[in-house]
């Protein structure tokens, strides 16, 4: 059974008196363990179907089964725990609470669960030393690089345990040396541990280091091949 399965995916949104198609009867699959980069200009669709594949939206026809489970039938809820425990999203802005630790940002997802105080501290170490900062679990983001505030927002997907990392241009605020570290700790937490890595960007060098890469035009899937990675 793969991990994720789309099956003639489409959303349509309406603007006043414009029906705008934003995907059109998209089907693939990606198996767990997989490291897909999903590429296309502004408007193709891509980041429609990144907030499907993240639960954050529903398609408006077609089916969308994550480990088998069909989202289109799940209560606002039932999505919220399934992006909880199956799920951690990194961001290109970070979005990291300003006045809150490291290690206590990295906490957050925890406290949604109920993970008694001790629990989550230590786990939340060990996803900071997952990324290589643990010496740096007191400090708050203005006394982090972009790339070290990236490393914590990455610790804080990791902190669940979820099997899939949804990661939106989370090299778009960064510089091409810290692009990089970054992209080569995706490829590490993919490799050694297994995690099924999605990644939405635009520049074609981040692509490369993905093993997959998917590209949307008009709403459509356009292309979907497989290569080796040119890194690692």
């Amino acid at each position: 059974m793969a991990l994720i399965e789309a099956d003639k995916i489409s959303k349509k949104y309406t603007l006043g008196d414009v029906e705008v198609n934003a995907l059109r009867d998209v089907s693939l699959t990606i198996d767990k363990g997989e490291f897909v980069s999903i590429m296309g200009a502004s408007g193709s669709g891509k980041s429609t179907f990144m907030n499907i594949l993240g639960c954050l939206d529903k398609p408006t026809s077609g089916r969308y089964l994550l480990e088998g489970i069909d989202i289109s039938g799940l209560d606002r809820d039932e999505l919220a725990e399934i992006r909880n425990v199956k799920i951690g999203f990194v961001f290109q802005g970070f979005n990291l609470l300003p006045r809150t630790q490291a290690i206590e940002n990295v906490e957050l997802p925890m406290f949604y669960k109920g993970v008694a105080t001790q629990e989550r501290a230590e786990r939340a170490m060990d996803a900071l030393s997952m990324v290589g900062l643990e010496t740096r679990a007191k400090h708050y983001p203005n006394q982090l690089s972009g790339g070290q505030q990236q490393r914590v927002a990455i610790a804080r997907a990791l902190v669940n345990e979820a099997p899939i990392i949804l990661a939106d241009e989370p090299t778009g605020n960064l510089d091409t040396k810290t692009s990089v570290e970054i992209m080569d700790l995706f490829q590490r937490l993919n490799v050694e541990n297994g995690i099924t890595i999605i990644l939405v960007t635009h520049e074609s060098d981040i692509a490369e280091w993905s093993r997959r890469t998917i590209r949307f035009m008009d709403g459509q899937l356009m292309l979907d091949e497989e290569r080796k990675a040119t890194h690692g």
